[in-house]
């Protein structure tokens, strides 16, 4: 299976050096915390969409070395023997939590945190992002899809145009986790189980003598699953009788139905709501249209707006590649370290740009549920020991305006971060997709939708618990 390769070695090279530098320098042993967090949401958008724990755990658990890896970095004539031999008999050893997948996030809150021997947690910084920022990022770009098209059917078809086979793959599932209903990927269906479809191409129509023998013959052959491509020529004076045609003469009297019409090209307001008037005047009213052709959440708003008659969107190049915005920026950033007591010491990054310092230490993240509502109302950081009881009154405030602050009651306190592995044992019980894709549907209903509009969203809270706030201040106030 192409996604089972082992990934050990697509690292950055510093990732090598600095392991062997710990290792070198005795401190390789260290416990090291780490988060993975992201600073913006993609489009300017209000969530994200967490995806790929799957495959980080995938990743985890294959994570060994090949004698032919041995010798490669052995040629590089930067590394010891001794952090050779220690690659050639390496074990993972870290715990690993993951907010799960499915799950809306937010900027400035850990999604993935690492603890365990810093020549481990450091190591595995590339894939982890690599990982969780792909899908994580194809997946809210469905999002914003599926919430423009209104309930109508959003397909994922950009495997022709995905960045590489695992893009193609990946994204699919990553798609289908956001909201698509299916893709057009065929390995995706096989080894994700997210539903594949498809018909035909214009060269299908292009190899036979006229349109309505092409559309005949795929009538033939598939009866109970016709949809016919009806662009190729000309959409109204050519391929909508023909399929009108080929749905009278082939299909009915076999006692069949004409599932479906889809266009590529040309002004699809227009010609969506003729078709829909032809195929209605011809009784095929339960006849679906389907489009393609560069769409994108705002084109797919235009369009219901101006009263396209459309009942499904095929999204290729701008789902599977988030053209848009391709990237999404997730970092890893050390948040903390053990001393040989077990004491936790706690790390920061100060930058100029305010918004890159960390916040520190070793966290868990709360989702605030509002117990009448069932919308969600803050995410907050506390340090680790720390418990929020929704039964008691509790304060939230912004941290960086610290003066702004809410006094919350009969809400509940959800733990996002859920274990993955423990001390090197993967604990994760993997998810069927569909429940993941349920799952995030069910959680998106709680996002009020202020947060979820597409220009100028509110933000999210996410704030800091008051012995968390402490902790990073007085780290400013120390490096200041």
């Amino acid at each position: 299976m192409l996604l089972k390769t082992n990934y050990s070695m697509l690292t950055d090279f510093y990732e090598f050096t600095m392991s062997n530098g710990y290792l070198e320098q005795g401190v390789g042993d260290t416990v090291a915390y780490f988060d993975m967090f992201f600073r913006k949401v993609p489009d300017g958008g209000g969530y994200a969409i967490m995806a790929g724990v799957e495959q980080l755990v995938s990743y985890l658990k294959n994570l060994s070395f090949a004698e032919e890896d041995i010798e490669y970095l052995r040629s590089k004539n930067c590394f010891s023997e001794r952090f050779l031999d220690y690659i050639k008999n390496f074990r993972f050893e870290c715990d690993v939590w993951a907010v799960p997948e499915g799950s809306p996030i937010f900027p400035g809150e850990p999604i993935v945190t690492v603890r365990g021997p810093v020549m481990q947690a450091q190591f595995i910084e590339t894939m982890l992002l690599l990982t969780i920022n792909h899908q994580s990022l194809i997946a809210t770009k469905a999002s914003r899809m599926v919430r423009a098209a209104q309930g109508r059917t959003v397909l994922e078809f950009g495997s022709r145009r995905a960045q590489g086979a695992d893009g193609a793959v990946l994204g699919a599932r990553a798609a289908y986790i956001g909201g698509c209903a299916g893709t057009a990927c065929v390995l995706c269906d096989r080894d994700y189980s997210v539903p594949a479809a498809g018909t035909m191409a214009h060269s299908w129509v292009q190899m036979f003598e006229c349109e309505y023998d092409a559309f005949r013959a795929y009538a033939e052959t598939y009866p109970q699953d016709c949809t016919l491509l009806i662009d190729t020529y000309n959409v109204l004076k050519s391929g909508l009788p023909n399929a009108i045609r080929t749905a009278r003469e082939v299909l009915e009297p076999r006692g069949c139905r004409l599932k479906g019409v889809r266009i590529d090209s040309g002004d699809m307001a227009y010609l969506s709501k003729q078709i829909r008037k032809v195929l209605d005047e011809n009784g095929l009213k339960d006849c679906k249209i389907v489009v393609s052709n560069s769409l994108d959440e705002f084109l797919i708003r235009d369009l219901i707006l101006q009263g396209a008659q459309i009942d499904t969107f095929g999204i290729g190049e701008r789902l599977i590649t988030s053209r848009s915005e391709p990237v999404f920026g997730g970092v890893y950033k050390l948040a903390a370290i053990e001393n040989g007591k077990g004491d936790i010491i706690p790390r920061i990054k100060i930058s100029e740009n305010v918004e890159k310092i960390t916040n520190p230490h070793f966290k868990k993240v709360w989702r605030l549920m509002d117990n009448e509502t069932g919308q969600y109302l803050a995410d907050v950081l506390t340090l680790h020991d720390e418990v929020i009881d929704g039964s008691q009154p509790y304060t939230i405030f912004d941290p960086d305006h610290t003066w702004k602050k809410k006094t919350l009651s009969n809400f509940t306190a959800i733990p996002l971060l859920e274990p993955v592995f423990e001390k090197g044992r993967c604990v994760y019980t993997p998810r069927d997709v569909h429940e993941i894709r349920a799952s995030c549907q069910d959680k998106l209903s709680h996002l009020w939708a202020e947060i979820t509009r597409f220009e100028n969203p509110h933000p999210y809270y996410v704030d800091l618990s008051q012995k968390l706030w402490d902790v990073k201040n007085s780290l400013l106030q120390k490096f200041n």
